[in-house]
């Protein structure tokens, strides 16, 4: 009897203690740390992270036994950016995975040496972060979001929307590199569609006020915000309300913005950005070099149309763009 309890203990011991570590710790080898920093702030960029943490799963990395991660957060502040890719740097992670350009251009900044691998950027080759699309040629590989060459669609959306449509203003950021592109791109679209853009700069949150203001002012008809401007992703519930207080039917770059409440938004789904960039950093794990990796370039865009604020500006949205949304708000 004594023996039949005795083994019963130690059996239940047995079943209380830890899972041995994998193969890759048991034999003492190190387990990588992966350096996620993020321009936003934790509310509004969580789910990112989020997405390209379940890509990692997907590859058979599973967080605190196959890969560690380190996260930063820029909090839409370009200072508070910088020293959190020098922290990344300081603390020797072994990958950094960053987004939008401004992220880019704080870890390039910081090193030259650590892989960085880009979750989104607009154009890699015109801001200077590669060499070329083929063969990066640097420590710098990911996803480009294609954001200039979308201009023009973005456009002719608006135009399907507001009949005789003339005058379209666009918020931007010309600090931010990838902006002043997209921005000759939107020019150059509008030109050929005979519209006429006004251009609204805003480098904090507290000039959108004013901005809006101003273009009630110059007669705005309706508005495009570029996927290209971290303080807009930051703050695009308040835009959005904006947008529909000056009677500016909007459409924007990424479907955070219409899920936040804009009209319209078309542009590469961006979680899904977040979740290829696991792809590049399992390939670099395994001895890739970062500048032997092509850039990725979105074969697939979302429109997502929010019927919601269609109604609440008096639009009715035409049944053959209801028909191409991959999503409608109701």
């Amino acid at each position: 009897m004594r023996r039949a309890v005795f083994s019963l203990i130690v059996t239940l011991t047995i079943g209380m203690l830890p899972a041995p570590l994998p193969a890759t710790a048991q034999s003492g080898a190190k387990i990588p740390r992966i350096g996620i920093l993020q321009v936003g702030t934790p509310a509004s960029t969580g789910h990112l992270s989020a997405s390209f943490k379940e890509g990692m799963r997907e590859r058979g990395y599973v967080e605190g036994r196959h890969v560690f991660f380190e996260h930063r957060f820029g909090e839409s502040k370009r200072e508070r950016l910088s020293e959190a890719a020098a922290e990344l740097v300081r603390i020797k992670v072994d990958i950094i995975v960053t987004s939008t350009d401004e992220g880019v251009a704080a870890v390039k900044q910081q090193t030259q040496t650590i892989p960085i691998v880009m979750a989104n950027s607009t154009d890699p080759v015109g801001t200077g972060f590669v060499v070329s699309l083929a063969r990066p040629g640097r420590n710098i590989t990911g996803n480009s979001g294609m954001s200039p060459e979308l201009s023009g669609k973005r456009l002719d959306l608006l135009k399907e929307i507001v009949p005789g449509l003339a005058r379209i203003a666009m918020l931007w950021n010309p600090d931010i590199r990838g902006a002043v592109l997209d921005y000759k791109e939107t020019e150059s679209a509008a030109r050929t569609l005979h519209l006429q853009l006004l251009s609204f700069e805003v480098t904090r949150a507290g000039d959108l006020d004013r901005a809006f203001a101003a273009m009630t002012t110059g007669r705005a008809e309706a508005l495009v915000v570029p996927a290209v401007n971290p303080l807009a992703y930051s703050n695009r519930s308040e835009i959005a309300r904006l947008a529909q207080t000056h009677r500016l039917p909007s459409i924007y770059g990424e479907r955070s913005y219409a899920d936040a409440g804009g009209l319209i938004a078309y542009g590469p789904n961006a979680a899904d950005l977040w979740r290829r960039a696991a792809v590049y950093v399992d390939k670099i794990l395994k001895g890739a070099k970062p500048g032997d990796l092509p850039i990725e370039q979105p074969t697939k865009f979302d429109l997502v149309i929010n019927l919601k604020t269609a109604k609440a500006l008096g639009l009715t949205i035409p049944p053959s763009l209801l028909g191409r949304a991959d999503q409608v708000i109701q």
